[in-house]
């Protein structure tokens, strides 16, 4: 039957697998929540448009599904384009479905207008364009669950005319996804390798192969883009031990490699000498990563001539040095066929007597390593470990621009992937709450976590609200250093006098309890211990302020 067009979006996002939506209503946008109760579709209320963007990724990255967004036309949309550039960098799959005005061009002074929304919206995603029929909705939303399947996922931005929101639209014709392995059976999780890029050549396989076996030092570098090839029985533990391989991960790539594994040096990139340790490695195979600034933070990752990338991103591949290999296809199908391109060349290859690589020299860098982080911010290790402690094993975890973060993320290993998430690349501020809102909001029944600053606690604060009113068990960690910590010592460093790094906190307990939330205020590591296990069990959120003086 015939329903405004705004009201048959929400129906068809339902028929394409989605549950949630994470927004505000305005009078522009009222029109696409005419539908979402009768879709049958929850909607998460936000307290700002960032607030949505990060909820809809932090869901996106928990639940493996498009996070989906309703905002307003003008400041609505502009509020998310922080998340989207953020969803953008880490590549995350988010649609935002905004209101636009019918005319701009000819008419001045309208509620909400902007010169170009539409261009403005496309320089923070994979692209925005404009719906202007129902026809046109129905065809872009598919482009873009197709697109979020077919290759490497990243947000879209679709708005639709205020006046074509309001018009009866036909019913879009119904989706019948191809048969899943997934227990839900929703189109947006039928991401097959084959969808992704072509099966990768055998021969291609086989010559991957022959160098991992005939190399005396066979390291592999595994980015976010290899966590779809972790998976009980996965070929990649087998894979290590064949050729005794070292291993280095990305801060994304955090769990692909057990932390059993004893050539593992962890997530050291941005350590200056693991230049040293990709340099000496006779065979270098670098699996789903960008090897970006953020994963590095020097000029060059220090890697010799001739290493192999595995890649779904040509624009990636074409970066590389003009002596690399560069493969384009999707790693799980790469590793899957290595693992058994191993075992039948294996018996017909003389491999070297002994490994250069052993558990000692990866054992003398990571101590060397732990003690560089010490150094560069005392103390937070011992926090770091002893919050390890406390959580669940399966917890998930959203991090922010925080020290307590940064130092986490290189002596936190993580026994599976896909669990720690940090605003890499954009690096927005705010990112931790939100995001472990629609995290928890995914994985209902299973422990989510967050992790952030006093000053980034500022800038969404008030998404708190919102695990209240859904009563979410969720530990929010706020390390309070009472200052812009990380900026400090940067600035100390390029010898300029600190300023404008220190701002007036709250109270942030009593804030909280304003809210409705529990909070705990412990003095020492075992009241922290105590305080993180009965958050994951309470009826609501738990705020578990922090200081440096913690022991």
């Amino acid at each position: 039957m015939k329903r405004p067009l705004g009201a048959q979006i929400s129906h068809m996002l339902k028929d394409r697998g989605v549950d949630v939506i994470f927004g505000i209503p305005g009078v522009h946008n009222q029109e696409m929540y005419r539908g979402i109760e009768e879709a049958g579709i929850t909607h998460v209320l936000a307290r700002h448009e960032q607030g949505a963007g990060f909820m809809a990724d932090g869901y996106a990255r928990a639940s493996g599904q498009p996070g989906v967004a309703y905002v307003i036309t003008g400041p609505g949309l502009c509020n998310i384009m922080t998340p989207m550039g953020q969803a953008y960098s880490d590549s995350v799959p988010m649609l935002v479905i905004s209101s636009c005005l019918d005319e701009t061009a000819a008419k001045r002074g309208q509620l909400h207008q902007m010169k170009d929304q539409r261009g403005a919206a496309a320089t923070v995603c994979d692209w925005s364009e404009e719906a202007r029929s129902a026809k046109a909705a129905y065809t872009l939303i598919d482009r873009a669950f197709m697109e979020f399947g077919a290759q490497r996922a990243r947000p879209k931005h679709l708005q639709v005319p205020i006046a074509q929101l309001v018009a009866r639209a036909e019913v879009p014709t119904q989706w019948h996804p191809a048969p899943s392995t997934d227990a839900t059976n929703k189109m947006t999780v039928t991401r097959l390798p084959s969808a992704i890029a072509p099966p990768v050549p055998l021969d291609m396989v086989d010559m991957i192969a022959l160098r991992l076996l005939h190399a005396e030092r066979p390291l592999f570098v595994f980015g976010g883009g290899a966590r779809g090839a972790v998976y009980p029985d996965g070929p990649i533990p087998s894979i290590l031990a064949r050729v005794n391989a070292a291993t280095l991960t990305t801060y994304a790539g955090r769990g692909v490699v057990s932390p059993d594994w004893d050539l593992s040096f962890g997530a050291a990139l941005a350590r200056p000498d693991s230049a040293a340790i990709l340099d000496a490695s006779d065979c270098v195979v670098l699996i789903g990563t960008d090897m970006a600034e953020v994963d590095i933070w020097r000029e060059t990752a220090g890697h010799r001539p001739g290493a192999i990338h595995i890649n779904i991103d040509p624009e990636v591949l074409a970066a590389a040095h003009p002596s690399d290999i560069c493969l384009q296809y999707d790693a799980s199908d790469v590793l899957s066929k290595l693992h058994s391109a191993l075992e039948k060349h294996g018996e017909n290859v003389k491999q070297p007597s002994k490994s250069a690589w052993s558990a000692d020299i990866v054992a003398g860098y990571r101590s060397r390593w732990r003690a560089e982080v010490e150094v560069e911010r005392p103390g937070i290790i011992t926090v770091c470990d002893a919050l390890r402690e406390a959580v669940p094993s399966d917890t998930m975890i959203y991090s922010d621009m925080t020290q307590l973060a940064y130092t986490a993320k290189e002596v936190w290993d993580m026994d599976r992937p896909g669990h720690w998430h940090h605003p890499s690349g954009f690096g927005t501020l705010g990112y931790a709450t939100p995001a472990a809102i629609g995290g928890a909001v995914a994985r209902k029944g299973q422990p989510t976590m967050a992790i952030i600053g006093d000053y980034g606690f500022h800038y969404t604060m008030a998404e708190l609200g919102v695990a209240v009113e859904l009563g979410l068990p969720l530990p929010i960690i706020l390390w309070d250093n009472a200052k812009l910590g990380e900026i400090e010592d940067s600035m100390t460093r390029a010898q300029i006098a600190p300023n404008a790094v220190v701002a007036r906190n709250p109270d942030f307990c009593k804030l909280a309890e304003a809210f409705g939330a529990h909070t705990a205020a412990p003095k020492t590591l075992t009241d922290m211990q105590d305080a993180v296990r009965d958050a994951f069990t309470a009826d609501g959120p738990t705020l578990i302020y922090l200081t440096p003086s913690i022991s």
